[in-house]
């Protein structure tokens, strides 16, 4: 693959739980390993979402879970129970069917309290949040530093970017909100607080520079798509990176750009979709002009 551009893809494992779909995965983790690749695994603390019950549970699921972290891998929080209770899109998505968006902030604190409760009796520390289905709303955002987590890794933007989330003093989180903040303040006014990382992929295509986060959900995968995803991740070796580089390359700071089209996911998608067309666009004529001209060296005087 030609080198146009210099991006960062991220590769996202979403949908880690004991019955998800093991034969797929022991492929998937020897081309990680092989190719000393660092994701970031959404781990569902306590499934009970039928779909994702693929597989006899594994046994020793946890005990796997500790082994990815002690290679380096990011492990987020991928909801509670991945049971989507209310019809709220939230901030960044658009479809209306969540776990959190829309609940009272009370059971919303209770399901991350027992999500990571589960994960830090077996030796687990979340670092990310990754909502199922990409819906949150800004009281799932103002909540989350209470459990040490100041990642979220969604939305359609380019570069990774920081908002505030903690309420000051007399401001309470309540019934899905903040008092005193909206949504779009928990997301664009100055302060220290969230760093948000897109997600804006699902398979590897050519790109401008920016981060890019590439999601799998791995349990229907057929063969084609094993080999696909194992020559992408040879053709892209070079791009790929860890949610560590990603932020060590990238310095977070507050982008006002990124956080408005964060929460337009619509406006967000169109640009992002339209910006990775136009690129493909101009790589392929730039490679039928090097190739004109490699053809043109190469014809006898």
């Amino acid at each position: 693959m030609p080198q146009m551009s210099n991006p960062q893809y991220l590769l996202r494992f979403d949908d880690i739980c004991p019955t998800m779909n093991w034969r797929v995965w022991a492929e998937i983790e020897s081309v990680l390993v092989q190719r000393q690749i660092k994701p970031i695994l959404a781990v569902v603390p306590d499934n009970h979402d039928p779909g994702l019950q693929v597989d006899v549970p594994a046994p020793d699921f946890w005990e796997r879970v500790r082994d990815w972290q002690e290679r380096g891998w990011t492990i987020g929080l991928h909801g509670f129970q991945h049971r989507y209770v209310s019809r709220n899109a939230g901030l960044v998505a658009t479809r209306k069917k969540s776990e959190f968006a829309g609940l009272p902030a009370a059971q919303q604190r209770e399901k991350l309290r027992c999500g990571v409760k589960i994960l830090e009796r077996e030796g687990i520390t979340p670092r990310v949040w990754i909502a199922p289905g990409n819906t949150f709303d800004a009281a799932t955002v103002a909540l989350l530093p209470e459990f040490a987590i100041r990642i979220i890794c969604d939305g359609y933007f380019r570069f990774p970017y920081v908002c505030p989330v903690t309420p000051s003093d007399g401001e309470k989180v309540s019934e899905g909100r903040v008092r005193g903040l909206s949504g779009a303040s928990l997301i664009s006014n100055e302060g220290d607080g969230m760093t948000w990382v897109p997600q804006q992929l699902f398979y590897f295509r050519p790109a401008p520079s920016g981060v890019w986060t590439v999601c799998y959900h791995h349990n229907n995968w057929t063969a084609s798509q094993m080999r696909k995803f194992r020559e992408d991740t040879d053709g892209y070796s070079a791009n790929i990176a860890s949610l560590e580089e990603v932020l060590e390359r990238n310095t977070p700071r507050e982008r006002r750009g990124s956080a408005w089209l964060c929460t337009h996911p619509r406006v967000s998608r169109f640009l992002i979709r339209s910006a990775l067309k136009l690129w493909s666009w101009w790589s392929a004529g730039r490679r039928r002009r090097q190739s004109a001209e490699v053809n043109a060296v190469q014809l006898p005087r």
